[in-house]
Formats: structure tokens, C-alpha cells, sequence
């Protein structure tokens, strides 16, 4: 039974396919993500969910409209695909109706929890030959980096992996050396990771791709702290959206 994993009254997030996604003129696709909570279980593939809002303004998102859906509840993260069907008013209270079109999946929010954002990184694919060598090291810091790297914008990040846009094209399986700093304290901090490249599609610019990675070569300490930025910068847009 789905109330098994999820109960009325639990958060849930609603984040934009990447099929719907619009690039600015910038070629940057930055993924909407609207929060609201369950309002209702109708069925075992029917949810009823709070229209979100944004600074007491409805979000009216539209029918047929398809998202990826994060749930938070007592038992851990879930996820699952979902499109609107529906959109009422019911005794004061706006109502947002959800099929499910994909089976609720369980995850660990450590790793793979996303952060949209705007950061610049440089990157360049890597010979099988040296990336044979890298994976042999117990970290990414020998790789030669003399060889001209490409500019992009990282657009969404996870401890797992990354989504970034590029004027270059990857193909699928293909390693890259990924390059990019995140805001500290004191003074940024520098990465230096190997990923793999899951997608690579090109947006409604023409000669602007943009790529899903993976990494796959990356310190610990590193992942970790990328983790750390992550849920900073989520307990900072609270406090912002609460007027703190």
C-alpha cells in the first residue's frame, strides 16, 4: 500500500522534467522546484497535494504538466515521476491532483540530494589511457591538467554527481575531468573529480548541450563537503524565505 511509505501531511517536492525545461538566453536551464505537502491519498497512483505557493502567491502549474517527485517523509526520502491531471478549489483550501506514472523508490538524500545553482566549472574528456592511470590512484590530484579545458555552467549539484550545460558534446559512458570551486568561509574551495557522462542532449540552443555526470572518482573528504555546501545553502534559502 502506498500509505505504507507516505501519509498526508508530508513534505514533497515537485521538480520540472527535463523534458519541459526552458534554456535562458544564456543557454543555462536552471530546474524549477516548487515545495508544498500532501493533502490527500485517493488511490494507490493518485495524490492529492497543497498548490505551492510563492510569497502567498499560488503556483497554478499546469494540467498535463509531468515532475519528478521528492517525497520527505518519517521513514526516509521517495521518489517517483507524477503528472497533473487536476485543479480545484475545496472549502477554501487550492488542490493540485497527481497521478504517479512511476512506482515510489526509496533513496539516500545524503548523497543525492540536489542543490539548483549557478557555479562555473571547466572540464575536458579523458583519454581511456589516462583515465586507466587515474583510477589506479587513490585521488585525481595527478591528472595533467595542461591540456586546454572547456568552459560551462554548472546548473544543479549532489554529492553524487552534477547536471552542467557546455558548448561541448559528450557522448554517453565517455570520462571527464571536472573542475570547480564552491563559496567557504575563508577562501573557495577547489574540486578536482572524475565523472562519467549518463546524458548528453542538446538544448534548444543549437551548440548548447546539456550533461548529467556522475563522479566517479572523487575524495571522500570531497563528496563530503560538497554535501555540506549543499544543506548550508538549503538552511540559508529557509531562512530567507522566512525572512530571517
Amino acid at each position: 500500500m502506498i500509505t505504507d511509505y507516505i501519509i498526508p501531511g508530508d513534505k514533497i517536492e515537485l521538480t520540472l522534467k527535463s523534458s519541459e525545461d526552458r534554456p535562458n538566453k544564456d543557454g543555462i536551464i536552471a530546474r524549477k522546484v516548487y515545495r508544498t505537502r500532501i493533502y490527500d491519498i485517493t488511490s494507490e497512483d493518485e495524490i492529492k497535494v497543497n498548490m505551492p505557493m510563492d510569497k502567498d502567491k499560488l503556483i497554478l502549474l499546469p494540467i498535463d504538466s509531468e515532475y519528478d517527485l521528492c517525497f520527505y517523509t518519517s521513514n526516509g526520502l521517495y521518489q517517483c515521476y507524477g503528472r497533473v491531471t487536476d485543479r480545484y478549489k475545496s472549502k477554501n483550501i487550492y488542490v493540485l491532483v497527481l497521478e504517479l506514472t512511476t512506482p515510489l523508490k526509496k533513496f539516500q538524500r545524503r548523497e543525492y540530494y540536489r542543490l539548483n545553482c549557478i557555479l562555473n566549472m571547466k572540464c575536458r574528456k579523458m583519454e581511456d589511457e589516462e583515465y586507466a592511470m587515474v583510477n589506479d590512484l587513490n585521488s585525481v590530484q595527478f591528472i595533467n591538467t595542461d591540456l586546454t579545458l572547456q568552459n560551462g555552467t554548472i546548473v544543479d549539484i549532489s554529492g553524487g554527481g552534477a547536471r552542467f550545460i557546455s558548448k561541448v558534446f559528450f557522448p554517453t559512458d565517455s570520462k571527464i575531468l571536472f573542475k570547480f570551486s564552491l563559496p567557504a568561509s575563508k577562501e573557495p574551495i577547489e574540486y578536482e573529480v572524475v565523472g562519467r557522462v549518463l546524458a548528453c542532449e542538446e538544448t534548444n540552443m543549437k551548440g548548447v548541450y546539456q550533461n548529467h555526470v556522475q563522479f566517479i572518482k572523487i575524495d571522500t573528504d570531497q563528496r563530503e563537503s560538497i554535501i555540506k555546501y549543499i544543506f548550508e545553502e538549503e538552511r540559508r534559502k529557509r531562512r530567507r524565505e522566512r525572512g530571517e
